[in-house]
Parts: C-alpha cells; sequence; structure tokens
C-alpha cells in the first residue's frame, strides 16, 4: 500500500482524524456546558444542596470552585488537543494530495509542537495549583515526563526536516 497519496495509508489516517477531531468538538462542547452549568451552581449552591455517597454526606457547594477549575482546566486540554488534531489533518491532507513538503506543514508542525509543550506546562501549572489551593486532594501527577519533553523535540526536528524538504522543492522548481 502507498504511503502517498489518494487510496493511501495517508488517506486513511486522515479519515481518522477527521472522526477524532469531530469528537473532539462535541467533547468540548460538553465541557463547556457542563462548566457554565457548576458556575451557575456554583452562584446558587442550594439548588442541590448536600448529596450522600456511600453513607457519606458531602457538601457540594464547598466543592463548586473545584468542580468548576477541574472542568474548566478540562476544556483547556481538549481545546489544546484540538489545536493538535486539527493541524495534523491538515498535514494528513497535503499527504493525501501528494504535496507532502508544502511549506505551510513547516507552520503546522511547530504548532503541534508549541502546543505540546504547552500542555505540559499546563500540567505542571494544575499540579501546583491543585498542590496550592487543595491541600490534601488527590492531584493529577505532575513529575518530569521526558516522553512528552522528547516527543515536543522530535515535532520540532520533523519541522525543520520539512522545511529543508520545501526549500529543496523551491529549488528544484527553479532549475530548468
Amino acid at each position: 500500500m502507498r504511503a502517498l497519496g489518494p487510496g493511501s495509508v495517508s488517506s486513511f489516517l486522515k479519515i481518522i482524524l477527521d472522526v477524532v477531531y469531530a469528537a473532539l468538538w462535541i467533547g468540548l462542547a460538553g465541557l463547556a456546558l457542563l462548566s457554565l452549568a457548576a458556575l451557575l451552581f456554583s452562584f446558587n449552591p442550594d439548588l442541590l444542596g448536600k448529596v450522600v455517597v456511600t453513607s457519606e454526606e458531602v457538601d457540594l457547594a464547598a466543592r463548586w470552585p473545584m468542580i468548576t477549575g477541574g472542568l474548566f482546566a478540562g476544556s483547556l486540554y481538549i481545546a489544546g488537543i484540538l489545536v493538535i488534531v486539527g493541524s495534523l489533518r491538515r498535514i494528513f491532507a497535503t499527504l493525501t494530495a501528494g504535496d507532502p513538503f508544502h511549506p505551510d506543514n513547516v507552520r503546522r508542525l511547530r504548532l503541534v509542537g508549541a502546543v505540546l509543550a504547552a500542555l505540559e506546562l499546563g500540567r505542571y501549572a494544575v499540579r501546583a495549583a491543585s498542590a496550592w489551593l487543595l491541600p490534601g486532594v488527590d492531584r493529577v501527577d505532575a513529575n518530569f515526563n521526558p516522553t512528552a519533553w522528547f516527543s515536543v523535540l522530535v515535532v520540532f526536528v520533523l519541522a525543520e526536516v520539512f522545511r529543508e524538504g520545501a526549500r529543496l522543492r523551491r529549488e528544484a522548481e527553479l532549475t530548468i
């Protein structure tokens, strides 16, 4: 099976990315609605009162800021993933068209690398904020993740490879 062009592996991956992209938009809309609902309930916590969970009464009014913040952080995370998948969709569209070294792919790959780095830094920020604001509450693990940073570096190196490929293609087009 071919790697580039119509009917290739890249066109199959583009279809998968299209489906994931649509699912992410649906997920982002759902999280945005939940965030809005949590924010509205935080202004009038008597709407829900106290909830009994496994024979233990939980005061939801005290937890609304944590719930709202978590939903907001989740929305930002999904938005970042949405940017990455959107850029990958456009890159795979050029691969399906048989034009892997399209000049815009360099910018798209750099954007993917920057968003990956921002998501990892955001994970550290959520960990720090939860440790500061919510002592004693289970938090997101924020250990240094070399795999994530290695991925960021790989994407930036690939962007430079694509930049060089686009430059060589431009030179070849100018050759008589």
